[in-house]
């Protein structure tokens, strides 16, 4: 009694239960990385921006009157980097929540997937059973 791997059976099984899904992470995973690296490089650019700004501003003041101009702009400048981080924030919780969402519909499809493979691997196994048993009946029938 000899058995038969297919193996290309056995290969396509490996690819879509887990190199498939690995690689659908992996790539979720780069995609959520780059889009919130950038969002950190963009912050970072506003933040220098605004700071060096600050500091050419300072630098032009002269007299008692242009430190009292600066000091007055520091609030308008203030109130801008607090509204910049809180867009900041936002969009970084928006980023996670979209990962987080991503990610579990990934898994949610690759369990359905894995449950469909394990249901035609149980039928096939049934039904190679069944062929086993019946071609042992037969040959039991025959010889007696």
């Amino acid at each position: 009694m000899t058995n038969v791997f297919d193996t290309k059976q056995i290969t396509d099984q490996f690819e879509s239960m887990f190199f498939a899904p690995a690689r659908a992470y992996a790539e979720l995973s780069v995609d959520y990385t780059e889009k919130l690296l950038n969002a950190q490089l963009d912050a970072g650019k506003a933040y220098t921006d605004t700071g060096l700004a600050q500091l050419r501003s300072l630098m032009e003041v002269k007299d008692a009157e242009g430190l009292k101009s600066y000091m007055e702009g520091q609030q308008q400048v203030a109130k801008d980097l607090t509204e910049r981080l809180k867009g900041d924030a936002d969009k970084v919780v928006a980023l996670q929540q979209d990962f987080v969402k991503d990610s579990q519909k990934l898994t949610e499809e690759n369990v359905k997937q894995s449950q469909k493979l394990v249901e035609e691997n149980v039928e096939k196994t049934q039904k190679a059973a069944e062929s086993k048993a019946k071609q042992a009946t037969d040959t039991s029938a025959k010889s007696a």
